[in-house]
């Protein structure tokens, strides 16, 4: 039997050669997959219950990306925990592109610090794009003498006891919100009231058993057109549209006091760049729809929109900035 040959060492050429058509054999699956999705429906997870900012979101842009995809989005409900249930379970799932969530900056920026224990980190999912945006309004009960919010510190102050003002929920964008307003104005004394929801918290607002509350636009812009509350300052850059009468914090002197609330996509964890491109295209294309975009800015929102890059920088800018509120203020969730 003959000698075995010895293999011949590979050339520069064939070397180089083997090594790009090994990784396009990498590259290949995450393509093929962008390439064939979506092949079936979409599920967008809420993590509160149907009625709120976020299924409001979720429900508006649904048909505009459904048809800009080529498959339906269905949105499925999973509240609890304050929106960490369904946050946890899109983190959890698959990367291929067929489970994804509407998160607000509840969850995303302020359930890591208020939540005791909580074993998931938010920001490991994939950004995919901004939804809407609301700025937040300062409203006080009309029986509060002041018209802005110089006047409503010094009122607080001239009170016994000082006030009282309602939350949501504990641990909540608002509660956050007001713990934040007063470091800006020297920290009157104000005692804070956890309700479960807007509605129950409006309700008793309305009846005076409280002084003043932070909430989107949305929620409240009723009652302010009712004259059943008073809107003193709204949270964002610049005026809201639904309230161009009111002031920002800026334009009253409070500094650093900018920011509002939003709603936007994310992916799980290691979702493909191909994926999140056409995600992303997909929801700017519902959002240039003129109803969408009527039915968003009668609520008294902003529609979104832009890169994933840019909601990603919104969403950890919010996180570290809400850390350092829930931090100074001890919050704590309930």
């Amino acid at each position: 039997m003959p000698d075995s040959v010895p293999p011949r060492p590979l050339g520069r050429r064939t070397a180089i050669g083997a090594g790009l058509g090994a990784a396009a054999a990498l590259a290949t699956p995450h393509l093929a997959l962008a390439q064939a999705w979506p092949t079936r429906p979409i599920t967008l997870v809420v993590g509160f219950p149907p009625g709120g900012q976020t299924d409001f979101a979720a429900r508006i842009i649904q048909n505009g990306m459904a048809a800009a995809l080529g498959q339906p989005v269905v949105v499925e409900n999973r509240g609890g925990a304050g929106g960490n249930l369904g946050t946890e379970a899109v983190l959890r799932a698959r990367p291929d592109g067929y489970t994804l969530l509407a998160g607000n900056s509840s969850p995303m920026a302020i359930n890591p610090h208020t939540f005791p224990g909580m074993t998931i980190n938010p920001l490991e999912l994939t950004p995919i794009g901004l939804a809407l945006q609301s700025s937040l309004l300062l409203c006080v009960h009309p029986s509060v003498q002041a018209t802005n919010v110089q006047e409503f510190a010094a009122w607080i102050r001239q009170q016994r006891r000082g006030a009282d003002y309602g939350v949501p929920a504990a641990g909540s964008l608002s509660h956050c919100a007001m713990e934040l307003f007063r470091q800006r104005v020297g920290n009157p004394p104000m005692e804070m009231i956890p309700y479960r929801g807007s509605g129950p918290a409006m309700q008793d607002f309305i009846a005076g058993r409280f002084s003043a509350m932070f909430d989107g636009a949305s929620v409240v812009a009723p009652f302010v057109r009712a004259g059943q509350v008073k809107g003193l300052l709204v949270t964002g850059e610049h005026r809201a549209p639904a309230f161009p009468d009111i002031p920002t914090a800026t334009e009253q002197g409070l500094q650093d006091f900018a920011f509002v609330a939003w709603v936007g996509l994310y992916g799980p964890r290691g979702l493909p760049e191909e994926i999140v491109t056409r995600v992303n295209a997909a929801l700017n294309t519902a959002l240039q729809d003129a109803t969408v975009k009527e039915r968003i800015t009668s609520q008294g929102d902003e529609p979104g929109g832009g890169t994933p890059q840019s909601f990603g920088e919104t969403t950890r800018r919010d996180h570290a900035r809400w850390g350092e509120v829930v931090r100074a203020a001890n919050i704590k969730a309930e």
